[in-house]
């Protein structure tokens, strides 16, 4: 198991749980973040049994954004890292999801400060979960900058464009409560719970046939942009070969023996 001094990296049971760690400064994005991020988002794809991710940040923060000094490996103690960029100079949008979409379903728990690359990568997550006080928003027209983490795509494909629209042009800040009413964020819970809440769905995922899970994902994505005849082809061959697996058997005899099901990614 991997992580580096600003990514942990730990097992809950059958999830693996990628937290930001550089409380201090709000989390925002450094150099060893980044390789730390990368590097478990590849553990969680290799390793067979991981069936969920959750994705979180230490303190009271789960990203602030990008630290632009951190990332050029100054002051951090991230110089070390610095040929891990130069082999793969897109490690960084990768490692921020923009790139890399993990075959296993990717749960975020969100406390405090998500904003700016923190709300980008967010929008790399499948399912969401936010502390009430969670504050979310794309800074950067407000400091003349571009919100080059993919939001301009993703974000009017996740909310309706008119609110799409506004958080990215006014620069303002969003309350978890309005990114729920928006659609960009899926649960609000009392602040402190977020990983609780985000644990509790990542059981319920890794309950599921595994097979099943990683298809299912594969296919909302793959047929996002697909006429509604097209995705239904794509679907049906995606999908169909699922039914012959021994563990869409195993769970049809589980169901029928009443008992739970242990699947085995067969």
């Amino acid at each position: 198991m991997g992580g580096t001094e600003h990514l942990d990296i730990q097992r809950e049971g059958a999830t693996l749980v990628l937290t930001l760690n550089r409380p201090e400064a709000k989390n925002a994005l450094s150099l060893p973040m980044l390789v730390g991020l990368y590097d478990g988002w590849v553990e969680a794809d290799a390793d067979d049994s991981v069936r969920s991710v959750v994705f979180t940040g230490a303190g009271d923060s789960f990203c602030a954004g990008m630290d632009l000094k951190a990332l050029a490996g100054k002051g951090t103690g991230g110089e070390r890292y610095r040929d891990r960029l130069t082999a793969d100079p897109d490690l960084h949008w990768k490692a921020m999801l923009r790139h890399h979409r993990p075959r296993k379903p990717v749960i975020a728990a969100v406390e405090g400060y998500c904003v700016a690359g923190g709300t980008e990568m967010l929008q790399g997550t499948d399912i969401r979960v936010a502390g009430e006080s969670a504050t979310f928003g794309l800074f950067e027209v407000k400091r003349g900058l571009f919100p080059i983490g993919g939001s301009t795509v993703r974000l009017q494909r996740q909310i309706p464009r008119t609110h799409a629209l506004e958080m990215l042009l006014t620069g303002r800040p969003y309350t978890a409560r309005e990114a729920a009413g928006i659609g960009l964020v899926g649960h609000v819970v009392p602040d402190g719970t977020a990983l609780d809440k985000a644990l509790e769905i990542a059981e319920l995922v890794n309950a599921c046939g595994p097979l099943a899970v990683e298809a299912v994902k594969a296919s909302v994505y793959e047929t996002a942009e697909m006429t509604e005849t097209d995705g239904l082809a794509a679907e049906l061959k995606r999908g169909w070969p699922i039914f012959d697996t021994a563990d869409a058997k195993e769970g049809a005899r589980a169901f029928t023996e009443k008992r739970p099901p242990v699947y085995k990614r067969a």
